[in-house]
């Protein structure tokens, strides 16, 4: 421990910290990169730090720390084994997590996704990890089908502490997987692993405030601790200079302005102390970027608290089952930067199905004792694209239409051709198209779903032509365009009260919709006409809408097909379904704090139970979608002389 705590000052403060070389050794991955060039240091932290994924993650690691003051550091990362649940039993835990962040705010527990932990912290030297990640895999395929699943949990809570206990039986099994690894890790990577000794648990919530003590013990009496689940063992990774700091992401680009500023990134997480806050003033603070390692002041309105493990790093992920085991590494926990929260179904992902055919049975999409029902029906709710106005300015209608009213493109992400519109092109102005990426997003989407042999019925829309072209392209992805047409409906448009002006958009009637070959119903009529919309409608009435609109759809396509999907904003994707799971609508500012972290082509999954008319979320049958900023480039201010 002492060791450990001298190198925890050592990181204390970081700006007179100086850079210290190392020589290192590693296997082919690496050898590749220094065929590059790289420095063998940098070269081996870079593939530590992405979790030796490949080595394109690598060269954008070392391209984007170029000027980071600690990249030939050889300050070793923090290590930590974990038991990661999937399936039926996630689910449940992660609608515990949701709903008590909702119900009673934010608590220590939701630092880090549910697991139970088998070993402290410990260090380990970056040209160990490869042997320590083997280590592990070694140890598992010993223990696999020795413990019995799912483990039984008992629910225990006390004024200060809620959690699920392993059954002492088991645990003292689980206790001793996790000494046999400590051993294997001693003998294969010389690292020193001390096992947990304390009772084996899934905590719930602590450091909670003693009046939502009644709420969080309704909540988690309501988790079914049986339910169906394969455990993982999962190795993950942090840099030990930002174990005591608090983790922020960025929710909007900022430039800098002055030398001392720190440039932010979208979807970039930022490490800070409040040790380090003296320099900052009110409205600033000061930290360190994951994406670049640099440091410097930013403004604190322009990131959002996240969770200490979205920043992790996985470097091995093993089922217990007895059968083939899905290792996965590479990936940081929040999975992809874009998402701006914890990405609760990274993990699921790792046991996807469509991923493993052929190695382990599904157990997250099947309930213990029964099979998935072929007529049960499914909600797809999906956010549309990436918007021109957003990646080009409000002001690209002036910048790509001519004084005669034609369209030409001024840069490759601009479609190559836009429908006409009977009222000319400033209709753009509020109802803008999706960009190139933005149609390359939504196909990507609708191959997934493809792949995972998801049929879709019918296809509800939002008016706005960007949610018309995304649910086009979703299509198209889907191989069913023109099989499956579009039904417009106006009762899916977004809070009017988030659109500029005094009137709504001017949108693109179906028959013209039709002519510009976009697969729209024009027999379809409306639940909700347009004339019904009102412009800065109250939070209420908005809610009140869409879960109408919802409920209509989902009676109308009963009997007729199993899946729907609805294609929309933003917002749509709780709006649409949080009443039909019984729940009661957020107040508008956390509603509006959800929404803002939902991505283009954000993607959720409700699934009917059984007859009840009640609904559940549930995993969606697709991978996450992730994607990082690309900023405007232009050759002659970058690369010309003087």
């Amino acid at each position: 421990m002492a060791a450990k705590e001298e190198l925890y000052a050592k990181v204390t403060p970081r700006r007179q910290r100086q850079n210290r070389p190392s020589t290192i050794k590693h296997g082919s991955t690496l050898d590749v990169l220094l065929s590059m060039g790289f420095p063998k240091t940098r070269a081996l932290k870079a593939l530590v730090s992405t979790g030796g994924k490949n080595v394109q993650a690598a060269c954008d690691w070392l391209f984007s720390h170029l000027d980071d003051p600690f990249l030939d550091d050889t300050l070793p990362r923090e290590y930590v084994l974990y038991l990661r649940p999937s399936g039926p039993l996630l689910q449940q835990l992660n609608n515990f997590w949701k709903q008590s962040r909702l119900s009673c705010g934010k608590n220590k527990a939701h630092n880090i996704f549910p697991h139970i932990t088998l070993c402290q912290f410990f260090m380990c030297a970056d040209e160990k990890v490869d042997a320590l990640s083997d280590a592990l895999q070694n140890t598992v395929a010993k223990w696999k089908g020795r413990i019995r699943m799912p483990l039984p949990l008992e629910l225990y809570t006390s004024s200060t502490f809620i959690g699920l206990f392993v059954e002492e039986q088991i645990a003292e099994m689980l206790k001793t997987f996790a000494a046999d690894f400590a051993t294997e890790a001693t003998s294969k990577a010389d690292v020193h692993v001390e096992p947990h000794k304390k009772q084996l648990h899934v905590t719930l919530a602590y450091h909670f405030q003693a009046s939502h003590l009644p709420a969080l013990e309704k909540l988690a009496k309501n988790v079914d601790a049986s339910a169906g689940c394969d455990w993982l063992a999962v190795l993950l990774s942090r840099d030990i200079r930002f174990a005591n700091h608090e983790t922020l992401q960025v929710m909007y680009p900022y430039v800098p302005q002055n030398d001392d500023e720190l440039e932010l990134l979208q979807g970039d997480f930022i490490f800070m102390s409040t040790v380090e806050q003296s320099t900052a003033s009110e409205g600033w603070v000061y930290g360190t970027s994951l994406g670049t390692g640099l440091s410097g002041l930013l403004p604190e309105n322009y990131v959002s608290r996240a969770d200490e493990s979205d920043t992790w790093v996985v470097h091995g992920s093993h089922s217990f089952l007895n059968c083939a085991s899905p290792s996965t590494s590479g990936t940081t926990v929040s999975g992809l930067l874009f998402d701006g929260h914890l990405n609760d179904s990274l993990f699921d992902s790792l046991m996807d199905p469509s991923g493993l055919s052929g190695l382990c049975p599904p157990l997250q999409v099947s309930r213990p004792g029964c099979q998935p029902s072929l007529s049960k029906m499914r909600l797809f709710v999906c956010r549309h694209g990436e918007r021109m106005d957003v990646v080009f300015g409000k002001h690209w209608v002036t910048q790509c239409f001519d004084s005669k009213g034609r369209y030409i493109r001024s840069n490759l992400n601009m479609p190559v051709s836009l429908p006409a519109r009977s009222n000319g092109h400033k209709d753009y102005e509020k109802d803008c198209p999706i960009t190139v990426f933005g149609s390359t997003q939504a196909r990507l989407v609708g191959e997934a779903l493809l792949e995972s042999h998801t049929n879709i019925d019918f296809v509800y829309c939002s008016p706005s032509l960007r949610c018309i072209q995304t649910a086009q392209h979703i299509l198209q992805g889907l191989q069913q365009e023109g099989k499956t047409k579009i039904r417009v409906e106006p009762g899916l448009f977004e809070w009017t009260k988030w659109v500029s002006g005094t009137c709504l958009p001017t949108w693109i009637p179906p028959a013209e919709l039709t002519a510009a070959n976009l697969s729209v119903d024009t027999t379809y009529r409306p639940h909700i006409s347009m004339s019904k919309l009102a412009v800065s409608e109250s939070y209420d009435t908005y809610i009140s809408r869409s879960f109408q609109v919802t409920r209509e759809i989902l009676t109308e396509c009963k009997n007729l097909g199993n899946t729907v999907l609805i294609v929309a904003h933003a917002s749509s994707l709780e709006a649409c379904t949080r009443q039909i799971q019984g729940l009661t609508p957020q107040n508008s500012k956390d509603f509006v704090q959800v929404v803002r972290k939902i991505p283009y082509l954000g993607f959720c999954a409700c699934e009917e139970l059984g007859e009840t008319g009640v609904w559940q979320l549930v995993d969606p049958p697709i991978l996450p979608l992730t994607h990082g900023p690309n900023h405007s480039f232009n050759w002659r201010e970058m690369l010309m002389q003087d």
